[in-house]
């Protein structure tokens, strides 16, 4: 029989915002980007944020993630409120519980593929930055592509070395701005089997953005964005 003394474990979302948003500036007067989002995305879940260009898509990811910081509402990641930590301590939370891929890849030209997944490992200060890097890269494929650098890769390759940089150091949460968008279709799907097969394996929760929606139903759950409001 059950011990109904104890009480149940409340599984702990990965994302919860409340009332997020986010206004700029501009010459004609005050723009909201971001307009009262509320979500919950689960540990562990697949989530699609899609829309078209303008939607306030990335604005709203650059959020969620801690690399811009809201005008009001409320943001908690892995189960911390972002709202009561400063730059620093955003980054040092993005630095233990978030991994990126991008469109542009973001690799630094003159490191190698292995120096790029290295980086995020001394960052948080691993005992052994180069084996776990070596690791990652041959989870991907790329055991022969180590000490090429990212001019010597194709598309495919080099966001496969932006993926092995993101799940290096066992993110939380996984942020992917249209990770297919430079890649042709045959590699593209490539790299979207690639990501929902480390979501599945790793339970690294994923959230996407795009306006490919073929990608985006592939997630668990998914919600369009049009003028800053998530539908």
């Amino acid at each position: 029989m059950a011990d109904l003394s104890v009480a149940p474990v409340v599984p702990v979302q990965a994302l919860e915002t409340r009332g997020l948003t986010k206004k700029v500036t501009s010459p004609e007067g005050e723009l909201t980007i971001v307009d009262d989002v509320n979500l919950r995305v689960g540990a562990g879940d697949s989530f699609a944020i899609v829309g078209a260009s303008g939607a306030g898509k990335s604005t709203l990811l650059a959020l969620l993630a801690g690399l811009d910081a809201p005008s009001a509402g409320e943001i908690w990641l892995d189960g911390i409120a972002m709202s009561n930590l400063d730059e620093d301590g955003r980054a040092a939370l993005r630095a233990k519980r978030v991994g990126f891929v991008f469109q542009s890849f973001h690799l630094i030209a003159s490191l190698t593929a292995l120096e790029n997944v290295m980086l995020p490992l001394e960052l948080a200060g691993h005992e052994r930055p180069a084996a776990a890097a070596a690791a990652a890269l041959e989870d991907m494929g790329l055991a022969a592509r180590q000490r090429h650098y990212p001019r010597q890769l194709s598309g495919g390759e080099r966001q496969r070395v932006a993926i092995a940089r993101a799940f290096v150091t066992r993110p939380a949460v996984l942020f992917a701005d249209e990770p297919t968008g430079n890649l042709d279709t045959a590699t593209g799907a490539q790299i979207a089997d690639l990501l929902f097969e480390l979501n599945a394996a790793r339970g690294t929760t994923l959230v996407l953005v795009t306006h490919d929606r073929l990608l985006a139903e592939r997630c668990a759950s998914q919600r369009e964005m049009a003028g800053g409001r998530l539908k």
